[in-house]
């Protein structure tokens, strides 16, 4: 069974076509980057895999199951845009929120963990508001991978990261990844995507311009891509 099921997806805001008949497959322990420029339909694409907005027309499943399913929904990490913790808690109490929501058998330990991996254990009792982005960046990379998902969706992740945090988050993706988990993510970082990817799925204007394996080629020359499938410009 697949991990990603996209069978010809539209999404319609009013008149105007996001998304245009996209369809494609993601196997499960891999890693997708999702690419094109902006406008693209990446972030789209997302939110309909996340259950946070539905499609017009077409179907998405996630290991055979729509997003919005309790199952499904429950094994869902995600880094986005909106980075979706509480500045007026500390960190520790931002991820025993969530680590109960999700029914973590320790959560206490849970939060500890991740804490500790995300290098935010000196600011545990902080209040979020007093966290700079970057923290607050990886506060999110905590909550997303609290639960152990088994489907990663992270949307620009890198952003606001410094060299180090960057290589945190590739290690910890990694580490996801040889666990079984698999992994779709946006972003115009595209050399800290293609180092991790094991496919990519290019977007132009809201259709599907190629999907495949990543390719040396594509490792090697960045703008390899859009110059062989479309420049998305």
């Amino acid at each position: 069974m697949q991990a990603v099921t996209v069978g010809r997806l539209w999404k319609y805001f009013g008149d105007y076509a996001a998304l245009r008949d996209v369809d494609f497959t993601i196997a499960p322990g891999s890693c997708t980057a999702l690419l094109g420029r902006n406008g693209a339909g990446k972030t789209t694409l997302l939110r309909i895999l996340a259950g946070l907005s539905v499609p017009s027309k077409g179907e998405v499943t996630l290991h055979g199951k729509p997003p919005r399913d309790g199952d499904a929904r429950r094994q869902i990490g995600i880094i986005g845009h909106g980075i979706a913790i509480y500045d007026e808690l500390s960190a520790t109490e931002n991820l025993l929120l969530f680590a109960r929501l999700y029914a973590l058998a320790d959560p206490r330990a849970a939060a500890r963990h991740w804490l500790e991996k995300t290098g935010l254990d000196h600011v545990a009792n902080s209040l979020v508001r007093e966290f700079s982005r970057g923290m607050r960046q990886r506060l999110a990379i905590a909550r997303a991978f609290l639960h152990s998902p088994t489907l990663l969706l992270l949307d620009e992740p890198f952003t606001s990261l410094d060299d180090r945090a960057i290589a945190l988050l590739q290690q910890l993706l990694n580490e996801a990844i040889a666990q079984g988990s698999t992994v779709v993510m946006s972003t115009h970082q595209l050399r800290e995507a293609l180092e991790l990817a094991t496919g990519v799925a290019l977007l132009h204007r809201g259709k599907l311009a190629h999907a495949g394996p990543r390719t040396p080629e594509m490792l090697a020359d960045t703008s390899y891509l859009y110059r062989t499938y479309g420049d998305a410009s």
